[in-house]
């Protein structure tokens, strides 16, 4: 079966921090694939902790970015898998597909990539402000009592 380069992009971009783009492309016994989930299914108890049990949760704060950090890394795969020439991404997932034409990309694909730069910048630099947000209030925090 031929790999279509604009559906692992788009893949990549929506569900790419539980490894959907990968389990197109590799199958189920990808171990990468399992491993992209954890950061994310972590990053998503953060979430969690915080909304219930408030700001005040420092695991929450230390969870919370590792979200961030892959939901910009599933954008940065999108980026990757979208921008990449049509002759090498057939000769890596197409070259045993000798019944089915080669694939081609078009539009969709670059669309894709245009999403996933937006998307993934906002991401990250939402992660890195939110994570140095929380370091120096931390920071501030724990300041008068080193002084004593």
């Amino acid at each position: 079966m031929s790999k279509s380069k604009t559906l692992a992009t788009w893949l990549a971009l929506a569900g790419g921090s539980v490894g959907l783009h990968r389990f197109y492309l590799f199958g189920a016994r990808d171990p990468w694939a399992w491993l992209i989930m954890l950061p994310t299914v972590v990053g998503a108890y953060g979430v969690y902790r915080m909304r219930d049990l408030g700001q005040d949760d420092v695991l929450a704060w230390w969870l919370i970015p590792l979200l961030g950090f892959a939901l910009a890394a599933s954008m940065l795969n999108a980026v990757i898998y979208g921008l990449r020439a049509d002759d090498k991404w057939n000769a890596q997932f197409n070259a045993q597909s000798t019944t089915t034409k080669p694939s081609t990309s078009g539009w969709q694909a670059i669309v894709g990539v245009m999403v996933a730069l937006l998307l993934g910048t906002g991401v990250l630099m939402a992660t890195i402000a939110f994570s140095a947000q929380r370091y120096f209030e931390y920071q501030v925090e724990t300041a008068p009592a080193a002084k004593r």
